[in-house]
């Protein structure tokens, strides 16, 4: 692994705050059944929580600035209010409100700590990525664990207003080691090599980041759902299904950091693609709580090198801090509009098992696109 340079936000804090924004991402897909009985929502209406969370995620990322820490202090604040509005919100429309403020919060942290981490490492960035990702995924994965753990015995505003709370004691956490380490949350943390990206390049990994945004988050903010539907069991055993393939997920982000080590990134993105176009299209026809949840376990595993792999090959193109952020931004976007068109599609023709054809679509652009990319470049050279 490559010499880490020490400055603030430290390593310990930077996992920390991604478990925070793994747990925040996550964290509608195992309680959405339980907010549509609460306030009689449809599919449709359920998608519009989906969509308010992630439009505020592409809004967070796509405002990043330069100036990386602040950023970052900024998107640990909004976060925790934004979810303290989510806890107490009495209808659907506070609710919207509150997550599209937590959603600008998280889409601030996970870019600018993606960003200051992509450029702290020069050799192995991928392996890198894939180890601070790790903690991203093991908060995704706490969140339905702790949903099936917690919410038969707490009431949810009391846990939400708790997750709120551990966002400002983050908050706190960096403001003090800015203060230690004597540098300007202001401060600069574009490096002067950074000559930004070609518009056809930019446009590329947005469009990458766009589908794998939106693939993840309708597979982790549907699947509770679609097991409780097909699979003929109780929403705590549902949401064990969501847990298994965040476990996939995390697992899969560890064993990915030591498979760049030896392996490019670029055929690490291309075989795990592959594989979750043949698992998405398994998903899509199972009948039974066995088969959902193997294939949830198997989507999670062949999904987990795609975003450390592909913001590597981003940062190996030396990116302007605003040219990444807003990349990862679309990734927001991505998560925002295909879950919401999946509700519509699924309130529509009846069937959710119809509306997987959406992300199953998604997924086999993303391996077009990635073996295009490829034979572009390789016929180039």
């Amino acid at each position: 692994m490559a010499e880490q340079i020490k400055a603030a936000p430290s390593t310990g804090l930077m996992h920390f705050g991604f478990v925070l924004t793994g747990l925040g991402t996550a964290l509608l897909g195992p309680i959405l059944p339980l907010l549509t009985r609460q306030w009689y929502l449809e599919d449709a209406q359920s998608g519009l929580l989906l969509l308010a969370q992630f439009c505020g995620s592409f809004l967070g990322g796509v405002t990043v600035s330069r100036h990386l820490r602040r950023s970052l202090l900024t998107g640990l604040a909004a976060a925790a209010v934004g979810f303290g509005v989510f806890a107490i919100a009495p209808r659907l429309a506070v609710a919207c409100i509150g997550l599209s403020l937590g959603g600008f919060g998280l889409g601030q942290i996970i870019a600018s700590t993606n960003i200051l981490a992509g450029r702290r490492y020069t050799e192995h960035r991928g392996s890198a990525l894939a180890l601070l990702n790790f903690s991203w995924s093991f908060g995704a994965m706490l969140s339905p664990l702790l949903a099936a753990w917690l919410l038969p015995r707490f009431a949810l505003r009391g846990m939400l207003e708790c997750f709120a709370a551990l966002f400002v004691v983050a908050a706190i956490a960096m403001t003090a080691e800015t203060r230690e380490t004597q540098e300007e949350i202001g401060a600069t943390d574009d490096p002067s090599g950074s000559k930004g990206l070609r518009r056809t390049v930019f446009l590329y990994f947005a469009g990458l980041l766009f589908l794998y945004g939106g693939l993840e988050t309708c597979l982790s903010g549907w699947l509770t759902t679609y097991a409780l539907r097909y699979g003929d069991k109780t929403l705590a055993i549902s949401e064990y299904t969501t847990l298994l393939l965040w476990v996939a997920l995390t697992v899969g982000r560890a064993g990915s950091s030591l498979v760049m080590l030896r392996i490019k990134e670029r055929t690490v993105q291309r075989w795990g693609l592959a594989l979750a176009v043949i698992f998405t299209g398994g998903l899509a026809t199972a009948h039974s709580a066995a088969a959902i949840a193997a294939f949830a376990v198997l989507l999670g595993l062949s999904l987990s090198p795609f975003f450390p792999s592909t913001f590597a090959l981003l940062m190996a193109e030396s990116p302007a801090a605003r040219q990444a952020g807003i990349v990862l931004a679309v990734s927001g976007l991505g998560a925002a509009a295909l879950p919401w068109l999946m509700g519509v599609i699924s309130t529509r023709t009846g069937s959710l098992q119809i509306a997987l054809a959406l992300p199953l679509a998604a997924a086999i652009l993303l391996l077009a696109m990635s073996l295009y990319r490829n034979t572009h470049r390789a016929s180039a050279g």
